[in-house]
């Protein structure tokens, strides 16, 4: 029995025997081939030839993968993906040393052969022989690229790779005739361009450009001969010639490529042993790949380009249609994201959330009117390292986009249910009891003809007891009462409110429908912050919802030539009349001017936005618009296990977080940054009068979110609108420290203390 190595590979002798073999097929089947089947070669390889002749003889060569360059609106890089870092240049632009240097070692008769090098192959089987292993390889240059286009073909499959470099006798006989082919269409020049265009130098980069610019910061027509040297040695073993990792050996064997350039006449000897003392002079450039080296913060907007590519039919009809695209690579994507913008958004959440806090936040900024997404961003970094707080969760957007089952809009919903009110001929003086605490009124109309019927006896209350009807929608808006909003879904219906919400884009994170129950008017169903940003952006467009976009234009390069690839486009359509968006405009203005967002307001221009909290406070949000841009601010635990009670967010501590006091400063910063130096538009408002029952006389105090008046405006919480009893005297009892009471109540009701009374001497306004 033949022996084996201790590994279990076959012996030195084994090894030369299976080389001899392979080869002397390979001498076979080209005599079969040039010659006529005569003597007792032409009968060994008659069945050979009948088998060769019955291969295929066309090389379909996949397109070369290469990188993908995704910039933003102004054509800045935002980042640089591939699965291949390679970038094809023609032959022109590759230094002739490097031109020589890969043609000297690795196949110095390139010129002179045809497709097969038979005098290549007796040289090796001859030295092969002498030293009792394979230490000599016979393949020519061609033969090496039609291996390396079916390596290219197999792509990442690790299969697929394994069969396109198994060393068999098939397969080597396969690569001969396309080899072949490859000679007859291709010539020399093309052979040698596409060769060192393809072929796998190390370090991640594919092709001499990629592999220039990793090892040298160069490019390749650019290399000098100790340059060029060093990346045609690398060739034969990556890994193991790997200067990076290796300088020595990679020295050695750069230095065996000088001398055979010499010794070929490629150079002279002195211009070799001058290289040859010259030192490696690396000037590495890491790889860089991937959307985890996007700047300013849009790791998860890269993300979502890429979601947006594999998921949008308008790229290929199938996800493997399209992975195999984005995976070729060659793209440059022009997006939507305005870099100012997006550096807003990110100095924001800096500036007001930790990426170490316990809970997080995201923000997403997008255009009225055209849908674009031109900001996003989120407190936890983009990245794999768990330890260090990193995530590829994009907490902006839905779960089939790379994001989450989403979050409790809250309140910021509301605005929902008051523009289907009002489309369907309720007038904005609408006035209801609103009481403190009431039971869901039943039965209520559903769609389909369908009753939601309030069997349990399921209650809801406004968040203080002094929060007591009756009031209009504006204030019912501008503080957020809870049961306003249910007695107005139960008064119009259900459906109308989920049919508002369809056409303003508004659908639950996890893809399912919107639920038929009252309690959507507070917020219940969980949505993202790309959806709750493009549905207000209906309000600021005068009632036109756009579908969210982020991507401009697409160029494909494939070699040498570009094309343009047809991209989505956002669709624009009229959710609701411009009267009943100006209404919602006047209503919302309402709420930052002297509501429960006065925090989130701009002093540079008109904003309007609502704000929102969640049942347990898990989620705190603002949601708003200018006529410019319309943006969303989502503040909570992405697991939801954290209340945010008794917290500390960007080194401020709070008894409770509210929408007006995180989420709303988080938007007024971000907002003010990404319009800075852009036109001031107004509003178009309406009149909406006080209905006729309102009380004036009436203490009801504003709390600082969703009718929150508990604590005088809680206080550091920032006390918003004042609130009831809380801070009685300047604030020295709960609720002094925020900014008290604007317009409020009975905060601080001796003028006092802490910022305590912004609204007319902290006394009732």
């Amino acid at each position: 029995m033949p022996k084996k190595r201790s590994g279990g590979g076959l012996s030195p002798t084994q090894q030369a025997a299976k080389f001899l073999g392979v080869s002397v097929l390979a001498g076979a089947v080209l005599a079969g081939i040039a010659l006529p089947a005569v003597g007792a070669l032409g009968l060994a390889a008659k069945g050979s030839v009948e088998s060769f002749d019955a291969l295929p003889a066309n090389l379909k060569t996949p397109p070369l993968s290469q990188r993908t360059s995704i910039l933003d609106a102004e054509g800045g890089t935002i980042a640089t993906v591939y699965s291949r870092d390679r970038t094809v240049v023609p032959l022109k632009e590759i230094s002739p040393y490097m031109q020589k240097a890969i043609v000297a070692i690795e196949d110095s008769r390139f010129y002179e052969h045809g497709a097969v090098d038979l005098k290549g192959v007796l040289r090796a089987l001859n030295k092969n022989a002498r030293s009792g292993e394979v230490s000599e390889g016979a393949s020519t240059l061609t033969q090496q690229y039609v291996k390396n286009v079916f390596v290219e073909e197999a792509g990442d499959d690790p299969t697929k790779v394994a069969q396109a470099t198994q060393q068999t006798i098939g397969r080597k006989i396969r690569e001969l005739k396309l080899a072949i082919q490859v000679e007859e269409e291709l010539g020399k020049k093309k052979i040698l361009e596409n060769y060192l265009n393809i072929t796998f130098f190390g370090q991640q980069a594919y092709g001499v450009e990629a592999a220039s610019q990793r090892y040298f910061s160069k490019s390749a027509k650019d290399l000098e001969v100790q340059e060029a040297a060093l990346l045609a040695g690398i060739v034969q073993s990556p890994s193991r010639y790997d200067p990076v990792n290796d300088e020595a050996e990679a020295t050695k064997r750069r230095n065996v490529v000088l001398q055979r350039m010499a010794e070929v006449g490629d150079i002279s000897q002195a211009e070799a042993d001058k290289a040859k003392a010259a030192p490696l002079g690396l000037k590495v450039s890491r790889p860089k790949n991937g959307c985890i080296t996007a700047v300013k913060g849009a790791g998860f907007f890269c993300d979502y380009v890429r979601e947006v590519f594999l998921s949008d039919p308008v790229f290929g009809k199938t996800k493997e249609d399209r992975a195999k695209i984005w995976n070729q690579g060659g793209l440059t994507i022009r997006t939507t994201l305005d870099p100012q913008a997006q550096e807003s958004v990110q100095q924001s959440i800096k500036d007001h959330v930790y990426t170490s806090d316990e809970v997080a936040t995201a923000a997403t900024i997008v255009e009225p009117g055209t849908g674009k997404i031109v900001g996003m961003g989120q407190s936890r970094p983009y990245g794999v390292d768990i330890k260090q707080g990193e995530t590829t969760l994009n907490l902006s957007v839905d779960n089939d986009m790379g994001g989450g089952a989403g979050y409790q809009p809250g309140s910021t919903f509301k605005p929902i249910v008051a523009a289907a009110a009002l489309e369907g001929g309720t007038p904005p003086t609408q006035s209801y009891s609103s009481p403190y605490e009431m039971e869901y009124p039943s039965p209520v109309a559903a769609c389909g003809g369908k009753n939601w019927v309030n069997n349990e006896g399921a209650k809801l209350a406004n968040e203080n007891e002094t929060e007591v009807g009756p009031y209009d929608m504006k204030e019912a808006t501008a503080l957020s009462v809870n049961t306003y909003y249910v007695q107005l879904i139960s008064d119009i219906g259900i459906c109308p409110v989920t049919q508002m919400a369809d056409k303003m884009g508004v659908e639950r994170a996890n893809g399912n429908k919107l639920e038929q129950t009252p309690s959507i008017a507070l917020g219940v169903t969980e949505v993202s912050p790309l959806t709750m940003a493009s549905a207000y952006a209906t309000f600021a467009s005068r009632g036109m919802y756009c579908t969210p976009v982020a991507i401009e234009s697409i160029t494909q390069r494939i070699g040498n030539k570009s094309k343009s690839l047809e991209v989505p486009k956002s669709t624009c359509s009229r959710a609701m009349s411009e009267t009943t968006a100006d209404s919602i405009s006047t209503l919302l203005k309402g709420v930052v001017e002297d509501g429960t967002g006065t925090e989130a307001g701009l002093d540079s221009r008109p904003s309007a936005g609502k704000t929102g909290t969640t049942d347990e406070r898990f989620a705190a949000w603002f949601v708003g618009y200018t006529p410019n841009l319309a943006g969303a601010v989502w503040v909570g635990d992405p697991k939801h296990e954290r209340k945010m009670v008794d917290i500390t967010i960007g080194g401020v501590p709070h008894a409770k977080v509210f929408g007006g006091a995180v989420p709303g400063p988080i938007w007024r910063d971000m907002m003010s940054g990404a319009l800075e130096g852009k036109p001031v538009d107004q509003f178009n408002l309406v009149d909406i009068p006080d209905s006729a029952d309102k009380d004036k006389d009436k203490d009801k105090g504003r709390g600082n979110d969703d009718g929150n008046r508990d604590d005088g405006g809680n206080g550091d919480d920032g006390g918003d609108e004042g609130g009831g009893p809380g801070g009685v005297i300047g604030g020295l009892i709960d609720g002094g420290t925020g900014n008290g009471g604007n317009d409020g109540g009975w905060g601080n009701f001796i003028q006092g203390q802490g910022n305590g009374g912004n609204g007319i001497g902290g006394r009732r306004g």
